[in-house]
């Protein structure tokens, strides 16, 4: 078992990673202060690891919220099923949530512990693998609009996090492509050895080799604790992690939740990024060549959606939390290793890029 930190004064805590962690009690009773708990888990992952988060919870008062499993649940009527359950079962100012599944889950569930009478603990054990590199690490919860994907939320760190990658032997082969996005991410973003032992690697990752997926998540996890402990609420480098993002949400939010999924959107988004990039002269022809044929390695999608026009990505993305004064952000890169954030990007090498990557 690893342990990684995540270092932020006195909401600090330790990400914990390994197998077998699901049932054993030490790595969370250090960080429950009270006798409730309400786990927050959804129809798919319960059946599967419920019993064994009870069985490490012997002894508290434990109560439990079920909710549907998808990207299209992640909204305000879904998440008063949370606060149903702590109101209904008394919960006070001490309880601590937990966040048993993967990243709908894990936003849901920090966003209804940073509302519960403003501001309860909360703890996360990820199920999936791009829960377990990225969306449970780093305090981010929150919940989607129509008109826009997570733009309701609220920064809320957990106590911890406890990814056990046991889980990842269930997950669907599409999630797995998913979550390689996400760690794929890290690479391009700001650990260019790491992306070079990934295009060396990722037939490992595919066939689900437990040392390579335990090295790629504390890795992943290492360079994402690492950037959040220099800026906890995105007010300058953190951004980088959002390589893609913009582009993938407009994608998610166009097409309908659930239809993409989070990582498959991101990954189109950061193959557009880096053609755009080129474009501006900072990377080459060759850099964008092995970051698709990584993606593809990964089966992730390198285009968009055929029916998306130039106009639904632009409309799409001005509806995105890097947009400043009106005026869009992206993220870019400068090299294979190295992002920036960029307001000054011409209209014409977008729209080309747009058109490069649309669907035909």
């Amino acid at each position: 078992m690893k342990t990684l930190n995540v270092d932020l004064g006195e909401r600090s805590y330790p990400i914990y990673i390994g197998r077998q962690l699901l049932a054993e009690p030490q790595f969370y009773h250090s960080h429950i202060r009270g006798s409730q708990v309400l786990v927050v888990s959804n129809e798919t992952v319960a059946p599967l690891y419920l019993n064994a988060v009870r069985q490490a919870l012997s002894g508290y008062k434990l109560d439990e919220v079920i909710l549907p499993d998808g990207e299209q649940y992640k909204t305000l009527d879904v998440l008063n099923q949370v606060f149903d359950g702590l109101l209904s079962h008394q919960h006070n100012r001490s309880t601590t949530l937990l966040a048993l599944g993967g990243g709908v889950v894990g936003d849901m569930t920090g966003f209804a512990a940073a509302c519960y009478q403003r501001g309860v603990d909360f703890i996360q054990v990820p199920t999936t693998l791009l829960s377990q590199v990225d969306s449970s690490v780093g305090g981010k919860t929150a919940v989607n609009h129509s008109l826009g994907k997570n733009m309701i939320g609220a920064f809320h760190q957990p106590r911890c996090v406890i990814a056990d990658t046991d889980t990842l032997e269930t997950l669907p082969e599409r999630e797995l492509s998913a979550g390689l996005a996400e760690v794929i991410k890290y690479g391009l973003i700001c650990d260019q050895p790491f992306f070079d032992w990934l295009e060396t690697n990722i037939e490992s990752l595919m066939a689900r080799d437990p040392e390579a997926l335990a090295y790629a998540i504390e890795q992943s996890c290492h360079d994402k604790a690492h950037i959040v402990a220099q800026d906890e609420k995105e007010s300058g480098i953190r951004a980088i992690l959002n390589l893609g993002h913009t582009f993938g949400h407009a994608i998610e939010t166009h097409q309908g939740y659930g239809e993409w999924l989070h990582g498959e959107a991101v990954a189109t988004g950061m193959l557009m990024a880096a053609d755009l990039s080129r474009r501006l002269g900072w990377i080459s022809a060759l850099d964008v060549e092995r970051l698709q044929r990584l993606l593809s390695k990964a089966r992730l999608p390198i285009v968009g959606p055929a029916q998306m026009s130039d106009h639904d990505y632009v409309s799409r993305m001005q509806v995105d939390k890097k947009v400043l004064d009106g005026r869009l952000r992206l993220v870019l890169l400068k090299s294979i290793g190295q992002a920036l954030v960029t307001g000054e990007v011409p209209e014409a090498a977008l729209l080309e890029t747009l058109a490069d990557y649309r669907d035909c």
